[in-house]
């Protein structure tokens, strides 16, 4: 599994390429989180347009960013402890959402149905290119 990263703005996109597997999971889970860090990304593009294999391992990775983000990037494990107190760790911001957001483009169909029957799409915004990712995110319109 190999990540190219590109910051706008606030901003991190990761365009993941390969198999998103058990192999791959924990790597690419503290790449993602380690750049997110180095950089203050406070909203995250997961690129999956180069991706060709995903597993629960994977969808765990997308969840887990989720998950983070929402709680102003504390780890994954306080993470599941607020949860499971029915608590938040993060404020809402003027569009009602909590922490930063996380945004899904460029899935093949495969992909794209995995994640749409884990429920993905039910927390997460998803759309066809980066383009149109990066304008939701930062409320502008698509030329």
């Amino acid at each position: 599994m190999e990540i190219i990263y590109e910051m706008t703005g606030d901003t991190l996109t990761a365009q993941l390429m390969g198999e998103l597997d058990h192999h791959a999971a924990a790597k690419v889970r503290g790449d993602i989180d380690d750049t997110m860090d180095r950089y203050g990304a406070k909203n995250l593009i997961f690129d999956f347009s180069r991706v060709t294999f995903m597993d629960s391992a994977g969808i765990g990775v997308v969840l887990g960013r989720y998950k983070r983000l929402q709680t102003g990037g504390e780890s994954d494990a306080k993470c599941s402890g607020l949860r499971a107190r029915g608590l938040s760790a993060g404020g809402e911001d003027d569009d009602g959402s909590v922490g930063g957001r996380v945004v899904i483009t460029g899935c093949s169909q495969k992909i794209h149905t995995i994640l749409h029957m884990a429920g993905i799409f039910s927390l997460m915004k998803y759309t066809e290119t980066k383009e149109e990712a990066v304008a939701y995110l930062h409320r502008n319109e698509v030329q």
